[in-house]
């Protein structure tokens, strides 16, 4: 008789100990369904807070330092002469063999606002530039052999669309800092001189 009641004993404890482990298992899951949209929702988890900032900042492709700038290496500085560019006193680099003028000012990553990049070409002709891998906003002027600037143009980092020139009289193109010419009140008809002379006195005896 003992045994019996013992053994029924046993049989309802481990019928209760059951019990308790299901719902156990069932409040696991509950919690689990419970919790998996808490970072779907305005609050992210922490992996989504993360990435964030690669969507909502995206990279433009000038910026110095990111991988999709472009890989290069500028060009020495070049030789320096003084410019007038109206009242205006310019240091410009001379780029005048074909290498130097076909590098011009690519891959360098800044430009101080009273310097620029004057290129010198052997006689007039119509010129198309543009701004493969430069990453400094720049601006050009188009000149003619007398020095007078003819064409203005604005141009944007890394843009590969040619600037053709209207005129077939250019000789000269100064670059600058993006919005220089504009900023110092030059317009086409202004005519550059150099530390030692007129355009013509300049480069003709070259």
């Amino acid at each position: 008789m003992k045994i019996t009641n013992f053994t029924r004993i046993l049989a309802a404890l481990a019928s209760v100990l059951s019990a308790v482990l299901l719902c156990a298992c069932n409040g696991n899951s509950s919690t689990a369904t419970q919790s998996a949209p808490a970072g779907q929702g305005t609050t992210p988890s922490t992996p989504s807070q993360a990435t964030l900032p690669e969507v909502t900042q995206p990279v433009a492709l000038a910026q110095p330092g990111y991988s999709n700038q472009p890989r290069g290496n500028p060009q020495p500085k070049l030789p320096v002469l003084k410019l007038w560019v109206g009242t205006n006193e310019v240091a410009a680099e001379i780029a005048s063999t074909l290498d130097q003028i076909r590098t011009g000012m690519m891959f360098r990553t800044n430009m101080a606002e009273m310097e620029g990049m004057l290129f010198v070409f052997p006689q007039p002709q119509q010129v198309a530039f543009y701004m493969k891998n430069t990453l400094v906003p720049l601006t050009c002027a188009y000149i003619d052999p007398d020095g007078n600037i003819l064409e203005i143009y604005d141009m944007k980092p890394l843009d590969e669309t040619s600037l053709p020139s209207k005129s077939q009289e250019i000789q000269y193109v100064l670059e600058m800092k993006q919005g220089w010419f504009e900023r110092h009140g030059i317009k086409p008809g202004v005519a550059i001189s150099t530390e030692r002379g007129t355009f013509p006195q300049t480069f003709r005896r070259r």
